[in-house]
Parts: C-alpha cells; structure tokens; sequence
C-alpha cells in the first residue's frame, strides 16, 4: 500500500535448470474438492461473459546455469564517471590508484562499471565505499535498477555486499549512484555466489490449529504439496462486484485464483460486511481460494488504521492478565475493576466483533486464508507503532481468541510482521507474507528474489513464504531460476491495476507481463485450480460479473 517499504537487500538463491527448461511437464498434485456451498447470490447475472482474448500457454524459459570460480576486482578510477567526478587519494586503505569521489548530493552522479561475467550465474556484487552520512546508493543492471542500499556513516571504506544477482555471461554495466555528498568509491568486485538458498520446498502442512475444519487442512495440504511447483495467482478485489478480477480475465483471458480482500468493524452499519461475506462465500462457491485481511481501525474515537490519524495506544492496552480465554463478562469485570485499561477492553469489542464475521465464513463451510495486522514491522499502522513487544501480544491474544475461545477451525494464519524482529510465536501461524511495492518502478518482479531470501533466511523452510500485497507481479521466470517460488501473490487494487476509467494501468505492470504470468506453465490459474479441484459447476466468474465494457 505505502510505496516506500521494502526490505532490505540481503542473499538471493537459485537452482540449475536445464537451457530454457519449460515447466508444462511438472506433475501438479490433486487439489482439494470443493463442495457446493448453499449460498444464494448476491446478484442475479445480468449479462453474457465477454469473450476475451486467448493466449498460449508460455514454458518457464531462462539461460542454462554454469557455476564457475570468479573474483574480479574493477577499480572505480577505470569506470565511466557521470556528474563531475574526480580520482582522489587522501584516505587510507584504499585499492588501485586511488578512489572516486564528488557526488552530487542529486544523485545525479555514478560510476558505471563494464562488467565481464564468465558464465551465466549468480554472482556478489561488492562494493567498496566510504561515506560520512548514511546516503542511499541506487545499483543498476544494464540500465534497469536492481538494489538500494544505504553507505555506513563512518567515514572509512566498508564492503557493501549484494548477493545472488544474476549475469548473463558476457558484457553487462553495473552503474551505483549514491545520493549524497562525501561518497567515496573504490572498487567493485565480482565474485561467484556461494550462499545461495539450497534445498527444496519443504513446508509443514500441519496447521497451527491443530482442531482445524477438514476442509481447511485439506487446503494447507494443497498449498503445501504444489510450493515450488507453481505461483498461485491472486489479485484484490476494492468491492464485491469484482470489477478488478473481471479486468484481469479480460486482458489475459485467465482468472486469479485467489480472491483478496479486507473485512472491517463496521462502525455505523453492517451492510458493507454482510456484501462482502457473500462475496467472499460466492468465490470459494464458485471454486476459487478467498484470502481476507483485517486493516484495523482503532477502537478509539479518532478511529483510524494509520497511527498519525488515530488516537490510539496500543502500549497501553497491554496486559499480564490471561484474557483471550475469558468471557465478555469476565473481561467487562476486570474493567470496571480497572485491572485492565479501557484501551485492551476495546480491543476484546473489536476481535470479538470480527469473530462474528468469521463464524458467519465457518458457518458456510468456507476455509479462508486470514491475514490480520499487515506489516506488522511499520510504524505506520497502530499496531505496530509501540514495538515488536506489544505487536507479539496483540498477535497472541488475537490468535488465542479466535482460534481457542472462539474455535474459528476455518483460518489458515498468514503472519505478515515483514521483519524478524516482530516474528511472533511460529506455533501460531502457518504462512508467512510479505507486501512488497517499489517506488516509481514498473515490471519490477524479477526483483522480489532478496525478500524471499531474506525471509527463508530468518525463519527457516518450514513454513510457506508468499506474496500478501505487491504493486507488479512476480516475474515467474527469474523466480524459477532464483529458487525463490512464491506460494501465491496478491496483486493490489486501485492505480495497480485499474485506471480513473477502469481500463488496466500500465504504471506499475505492463500488459505483456500480466499476460505472460497468467499464461505461463509456472503459473497457476483459476481454470486451471477448478480442474484439479473436479469442480463441475458450469458458470464461470464472468457470468456473475455486471462489468461488461471492455479494458483497452
């Protein structure tokens, strides 16, 4: 949602495929069946499907991988310089015949490197570099840019190393263009990687609710047994009449599988909730995987998800007391006997609110993919302005209430903390996400290969890693060449995806790309799920659909 957040560039991974190794041959395992849930619709279909343009299916394509020893040394006095540069030689330590410095503060300055890889790989790009401010420096691959790091402040050269990126064998520029004065630039070096991600997908599919629905370990089964075998394609829906879902099939001719969206609290009326209870019922019906989010408004009277917007504390709602397993009754007691705050009184209203929503979707027999407290690492949100501290709490009482004292079985848990400082309990999740948006970027996918590398490299491989929100679509073939294949992606509404006239935007994924994900054997869509699924149910999304213009 906030295009400034990203994590940090850390190590990336891969696996050596065969020269354009195509995927359509890969053995996709049997999905769970899925029941015909008594759900009457929403609306009646008012019109006929538009046919939309067809494509073929694309294998998984990149070059042949040959690992090979390197450690080549390119001194920053031989590259192309860019902004009035100049070789200076007043520091110690320094490599060659001396270093670069007199960076624009603009960051119009760069030192553009000629790069000699000799072989198809992933390589360390490191750089040596010295600063008396912690600048941002922006690293481009032949013109297109692939890292932002920020220099040590210290004033001596630091080795700044980026992992696992990778070269195509042959003449290739790396350009680094710091954005701030007193930049020192000594040298880049190239070196083969070693500490890429190894192994295969390996998961546990045992849900953290060990008393969950059949239906919903059916799905983590699922989910489990195809990571690594394919993305599983996803998109958000801003309203129930799933206009962004519709645009999708009309320009690639294919539907997400996943379904996302957000549930709330309603303040004033409930009807909003009720819609999109059904909308979520009405796409699980109609064999698709429904995912919701909870963006939480404060139970404050200046209500807001945003921290500068509302007035509340989480701090201060924080408590010894064992309340998740205690009545309303119980809890309104310990109250009016001021043993706990106002604030953590309010904060039992709201989840036990949202538990109604939820016994409504366990109700319908619908399991759904339950993401609560995005980016639980920002201190853009309440819920994580006060800490990792007060977020791990938050987290465990909101689990313990609905999965225990509210025995809501039809919640797989996606814990999206984006750090691991605020990594919670691994007992009490069973995916973890990350949203991952880029600043003024587009087709910026084939860069989402550090997150996952980070993130493996935090939590280990027994969970499943996926894409909860991101503002362009994984690039599925470097995906496949990094081994970082994600268990699904969310692709976020609004500018993301749909302009002011509700045509497809080009700002942030181009059409060629969006087609080529839903097209490709490393892909999976909703056509294709419903058939592993056996769903026999003759309507499609776009019967059901009252959009009916066609995206240019």
């Amino acid at each position: 949602m906030n295009l400034s957040r990203l994590i940090a560039v850390t190590a990336a991974s891969a696996i050596a495929f065969s020269s354009l190794g195509g995927c359509s041959g890969k053995n996709k395992k049997k999905a769970p069946p899925v029941p015909v849930i008594e759900v009457e619709p929403t609306t009646e279909p008012t019109t006929e499907p538009i046919p939309a343009e067809t494509f073929p299916q694309e294998p998984v394509t990149y070059p042949e991988i040959e690992q090979k020893d390197t450690g080549t040394l390119y001194e920053a006095e031989n590259a192309v310089f860019k902004g009035g540069l100049s070789v200076e030689y007043d520091k110690d330590n320094y490599s060659g015949e001396g270093y670069v410095s007199g960076f624009p503060e603009s960051g119009k300055g760069s030192l553009t490197f000629n790069i000699n890889a000799p072989s198809n790989q992933h390589y360390d790009i490191s750089f040596n570099i010295a600063a008396e401010n912690d600048a941002p420096c922006n690293v481009s691959l032949n013109g297109v840019r692939i890292a932002s790091f920020r220099a040590d402040a210290s004033g001596k050269f630091t080795q700044v190393t980026l992992r696992g990126v990778f070269l195509v064998k042959g003449l290739s520029t790396i350009e680094i263009a710091p954005e701030g004065k007193k930049v020192c630039i000594d040298y880049l070096k190239l070196t083969n990687n070693t500490s890429l991600r190894e192994g295969g997908y390996t998961a546990e599919n045992t849900l953290a609710n060990k008393n969950s629905a059949e239906n919903t370990e059916e799905l983590m089964n699922f989910l489990t047994e195809n990571y690594g075998e394919y993305i599983i394609t996803g998109q958000y829906a801003s309203s129930p009449d799933n206009s962004e879902l519709d645009l999708i099939y009309r320009n690639t001719g294919k539907y997400p599988v996943i379904r996302f969206s957000n549930l709330s609290v309603s303040r004033d009326s409930f009807d909003n909730s009720f819609m999109e209870l059904d909308a979520v019922s009405e796409w699980y019906r109609n064999g698709g995987i429904s995912c919701v989010s909870w963006y939480w408004s404060s139970p404050s009277a200046k209500s807001s998800v945003n921290t500068s917007d509302c007035d509340f504390s989480l701090r201060n709602a924080v408590t010894d007391e064992n309340i998740a397993l205690l009545s309303q009754e119980e809890i309104r007691s310990l109250y009016g006997s001021g043993i706990i705050s106002k604030e953590c009184y309010s904060l039992i209203l709201d989840i036990d609110s949202m538990a109604g929503q939820l016994t409504s979707l366990r109700n319908r027999g619908i399991p759904v993919l339950w993401r609560p407290l995005p980016e639980g690492s920002g201190s853009w949100y309440w819920w994580g302005a006060d800490g990792p501290d007060a977020y791990k709490w938050l987290w465990n009482l909101l689990y313990k209430r609905l999965a225990e004292y509210f025995e809501l079985d039809n919640l797989i848990w996606i814990w999206n903390g984006q750090s691991k400082d605020f990594l919670v309990d691994k007992s009490t999740f069973d995916i973890a996400a990350l949203d991952l948006y880029m600043d003024g970027e587009k087709d910026y996918g084939a860069r989402f290969y550090e997150h996952f590398a980070a993130v493996n490299k935090f939590l280990g491989s027994d969970k499943l890693i996926a894409i909860s929100e991101c503002g362009s679509v994984p690039d599925v073939d470097s995906s496949f060449r990094d081994n970082t294949v994600w268990s699904f992606f969310g692709l976020w509404h609004g500018e993301y995806v749909q302009d002011e006239n509700g045509s497809l935007s080009e700002e942030f994924t181009s059409r060629e790309n969006l087609i080529h994900v839903y097209n490709s054997d490393g892909s999976l869509t909703l056509d294709e799920y419903r058939q592993m699924c056996g769903f026999t149910d003759k309507k499609s999304p776009a019967e059901t659909s009252e959009n009916t213009e066609v995206s240019e």
